[in-house]
């Protein structure tokens, strides 16, 4: 329902505050990210339109369903333990995140079932949505995702969902119960506001990663695949051409990216490891990007597993994405962001 999400006093009560490590001595000529970030006092004026809003998914009982590697859960901290060390001002770009700073919600109570905490998850996010801010969230497992959708069930707007991931996550429920490996089938088929195929887009999959009986569903449905072969060195082209196609049938984008997209020899800490994939360095670029691109509204980064990683590289990696898609987005037309010259 339009505007059931929209009591920010309500869901406050739902977060944890952000666990951050702030600098005990920081330096003027050297500021840190950590030190603008904004915590939220459940205020609903500080969800500004327009303003970036971290929201934490601690979540992976849905990765431990589809038999996966479980240790996602611990990754909100993790990424914001490496976003708070990177600067507020990209230099080359010529934007000053810290002229309307992040703001950090924090994270999901984790405590019910996985449904539950995704009904949460729907409920914060489409309280976001519904003050035009933008819902950064950080997962957690793929599972997120299906929250997150949620999100724009509840503020009633029309979306399109692309998914940066090298399986297409269409599996079937285990038992009539979500996980890590079916959130975009439950968006296909939700009861009340079924996700239509074609605005589904996954960017990436992976040809052994991928069976027959997925692939057909998808087919079936009308989703839009494109394999990692056909977006190597120009997934910002694919994803581009994709977002015209979404607005010009009335859809705002929430963008997904799933870590194993990206090779394990650049991200060697989630889920599902890939020995092949897109490059770290083109998905960070790319996130640069989609922060600059109007049609997108949210974002998410999931399936970061710091039990499984190696000298914090992927969280490292993870937290480079979520900045470039905060610089792209302070580099927004009409956006007061970016920063004066000189």
């Amino acid at each position: 329902m339009p505007g059931a999400s929209s009591s920010a006093v309500e869901w406050f009560t739902r977060l944890e505050p952000a666990v951050r490590a702030r600098d005990a001595h920081p330096r003027a000529d050297d500021p840190r990210l950590g030190e603008i970030i904004e915590s939220w006092n459940g205020d609903a004026a500080a969800l500004q339109p327009g303003r970036a809003v971290l929201v934490g998914f601690p979540q992976d009982a849905g990765v431990r369903r589809n038999r996966g590697r479980v240790g996602s859960a611990a990754a909100p901290r993790e990424i914001r333990q490496w976003l708070d060390v990177l600067t507020p001002w990209d230099g080359e770009h010529n934007a000053d995140l810290s002229l309307l700073p992040p703001l950090d919600v924090g994270d999901v109570r984790i405590e019910g079932s996985l449904e539950e905490t995704q009904e949460v998850l729907g409920t914060i996010v489409g309280g976001i949505l519904d003050r035009d801010a933008v819902p950064v969230v950080l997962g957690g497992g793929h599972e997120t995702a299906f929250g997150h959708y949620l999100g724009y069930v509840a503020a009633g707007r029309r979306v399109g969902i692309v998914n940066i991931d090298a399986h297409l996550d269409v599996r079937p429920l285990v038992g009539d119960r979500g996980h890590s490996g079916s959130p975009f089938r439950q968006a296909l088929e939700h009861p009340g506001d079924p996700l239509p195929g074609p605005h589904y887009v996954c960017l990436g999959a992976q040809p052994h990663a991928v069976s027959r009986p997925h692939l057909l569903y998808a087919q079936q449905h009308g989703c839009v695949v494109r394999w990692c072969s056909e977006v190597w060195n120009r997934l910002d082209e694919v994803f581009a051409a994709e977002c015209t196609r979404l607005a010009r049938d009335g859809c705002r984008v929430y963008l997904s990216i799933d870590a194993d997209a990206v090779r394990a020899a650049d991200v060697p800490g989630v889920s599902a490891p890939n020995a092949v994939g897109l490059s770290g360095l083109e998905v960070v670029g790319f996130a640069l990007l989609a922060g600059k691109t109007p049609e997108v509204t949210s974002f998410e980064l999931v399936e970061i597993n710091p039990r499984h990683d190696r000298d914090s590289l992927s969280a490292r990696w993870a937290a480079l994405v979520v900045w470039n898609f905060l610089v792209g987005l302070a580099l927004r037309p009409g956006r007061r962001l970016a920063s004066a010259q000189g």
